[in-house]
């Protein structure tokens, strides 16, 4: 018998893997930002906003927030060659793969048991990314691969086949179980009640097997119309129902005959209050349901006039991600925030949200945007639609700097920028254990279980002060110590373990590395694509253009990998 063979993606340097530094996160009050009052008992103010490399960012989220996420929406450079025209093809998607990899996997590990991923591509990378994701995610947990028609129109000048359409896929963990779609007025127009019948609305099921009599003969049988008297027998067609069910209809008066009760079969009721509240979703998503790039675009100049974001995503179609994926309160997650639609739309729809952005549009386009959001003036998106009014906050952070830095002798040292508080905290992070320093005892910083603590400190000790030390920590309690320097063998007091600092975690990480990205500042920009202009597009909305790459001009975003589709 032969063994399955597992299949993977394979590519150039898939064996090579960032050692990253687990940063701590900065908070700057500055840039923080919430509503005067409380608009609701709901509102939400615990978000946060991050800029800075997003797998590093990603990183120094983990540990808190492991099994927290209940819904990952992320828009990544679509790797579409224009901008790699300096590196070979084969290269360009190793590249790809690789930092999509790396950011996937810490993704994956931040997904509650419940939770799902939705990645936005389009054909480049689309079918390279199932393969990935699969790896991942695992193949059994693949769940749809939606088409969002993103265009409506194509000029009538481009040549070949045009490109309307972006994939959007869709992995849910285990648990993961989706809602139902808000059901449309559309949908509920389809149920009447012509005949005032007491149950409410309702709509006509044919009573019609596709079966032929021959076929269901058990699905054979007569039926007298009430109205007329007549004798309907299957001449054609059986019937959907048996017998026993039929009798049931009858009795329960779910038959329609037509208005003027002559039909030559019956149909059956059914009624709005019986059926499912809501409506089931499916993998195509018509622009005229989740809104187009040119819809996107007018939004972002109604937000930003001046320099309005290029190539941003329609409000509706995050709402229709987090009508699926998420309910009220539940986490979402954007680490390639662009012009912030994820987080302004989960902030409207009640959801907590965190957003990753390094660009400079994260203090030039997503903060003005969430502050008129917050403040209730955003009146564009889904805002008339939930009956947004606004309220709640987010809290702006920015990443620490590597803990360690080399002094001129190239010898690696505690950055100076570090004081005791940032070095206790990201000591806690390296070291596995919850920052949590006690108001009372000096040595208690963070623990990782109820009996177990840390204790960091550039302090050198004596033998006299770790007895002394010791005593107080107690037999029933044990304690790591991080410090500079300690005169005692390192197993001498049986409830201290003690830790030299830098020594402890210097080879584990790389050092004073800031960027996970693949550069392209220098790179020339992409041409515009002729195709890239939807048809009856204003001249306003070019100002800012996306190139066939589908990214903005190199020279606004400072890495491939801190933009996304968005982009």
């Amino acid at each position: 018998m032969s063994k399955k063979t597992k299949l993977e993606l394979t590519w150039i340097g898939k064996d090579e893997r960032p050692r990253l530094e687990p940063r701590i996160l900065l908070e700057g009050a500055e840039k923080s930002h919430h509503a005067v009052s409380r608009v609701t008992d709901h509102d939400q103010f615990d978000n946060r906003l991050i800029y800075g490399d997003n797998l590093l960012a990603l990183k120094a989220l983990e540990q808190e927030f492991a099994g927290e996420i209940k819904c990952v929406y992320i828009d990544p450079p679509y790797n579409t060659g224009s901008a790699f025209k300096h590196y070979d093809d084969g290269v360009e998607h190793s590249i790809w793969l690789s930092l999509m990899r790396d950011r996937l996997e810490i993704l994956r590990h931040l997904l509650r048991e419940d939770g799902s991923i939705w990645v936005n591509l389009d054909d480049n990378e689309a079918h390279y990314a199932k393969v990935l994701m699969d790896e991942v995610f695992g193949r059994e947990n693949f769940r749809a691969s939606i088409t969002w028609q993103r265009k409506y129109s194509v000029s009538n000048n481009f040549k070949g086949i045009a490109t309307i359409c972006d994939h959007i896929l869709v992995y849910g963990r285990p648990g993961f179980v989706n809602n139902l779609l808000p059901r449309s007025q559309e949908s509920i127009d389809r149920y009447s009640n012509p005949d005032d019948d007491h149950r409410g609305p309702w709509k006509a099921v044919d009573y019609l097997n596709q079966a032929s009599p021959e076929q269901r003969r058990n699905l054979c049988y007569d039926i007298i119309n009430p109205n007329t008297g007549e004798v309907i027998k299957n001449t054609k067609k059986a019937w959907k129902y048996d017998p026993d069910t039929h009798h049931a209809h009858v009795v329960e008066k779910r038959l329609w005959w037509g208005r003027d009760g002559k039909n030559t079969a019956p149909a059956l009721k059914l009624f709005l209050s019986e059926v499912r509240d809501g409506m089931t979703p499916h993998n195509w998503w018509p622009h005229d349901e989740v809104g187009h790039t040119d819809e996107a675009k007018k939004e972002q100049m109604a937000l930003i006039p001046i320099d309005p974001f290029g190539t941003p995503k329609p409000e509706r179609l995050l709402k229709r991600v987090m009508e699926i994926a998420t309910n009220k309160g539940d986490l979402v997650l954007d680490s390639f925030a662009g012009s912030g639609t994820t987080g302004a739309v989960a902030h409207k729809m009640g959801r907590r949200w965190i957003m990753v952005e390094l660009g400079e549009h994260c203090h030039t386009h997503i903060i003005p945007r969430l502050k008129k959001v917050i403040d209730g003036t955003d009146q564009g998106g889904i805002t008339d639609a939930i009956g947004w009014k606004g309220g709640g906050g987010y809290r702006y952070f920015s990443l620490a700097p590597s803990m360690l830095e080399q002094d001129r002798f190239g010898n690696w040292i505690i950055n100076k920028k570090y004081n005791s508080t940032m070095l206790a905290e990201a000591l806690c992070k390296h070291e596995g254990f919850k920052y949590a320093p006690s108001e009372t005892v000096y040595w208690n910083h963070g623990h990782s279980t109820e009996r177990d603590f840390i204790y960091v400190t550039t302090q050198s000790f004596s033998r006299a002060q770790l007895v002394s030390l010791s005593d107080e920590v107690g037999s029933n309690r044990t304690l790591l110590v991080c410090c500079s320097a300690f005169r005692v063998q390192p197993d001498e007091l049986s409830n201290l373990t003690l830790k030299k600092i830098p020594k402890v975690v210097l080879n584990r990480c790389e050092w004073g590395r800031d960027d996970y990205s693949l550069r392209i500042a220098n790179l020339p920009a992409a041409p515009e694509s002729v195709e890239d202009v939807d048809a009856g597009e204003t001249n306003q909305t070019k100002t800012v253009r996306k190139g066939k790459n589908g990214m903005r001009a190199a020279e606004h975003h400072p890495s491939l990998f801190e933009q996304g589709g968005e982009q």
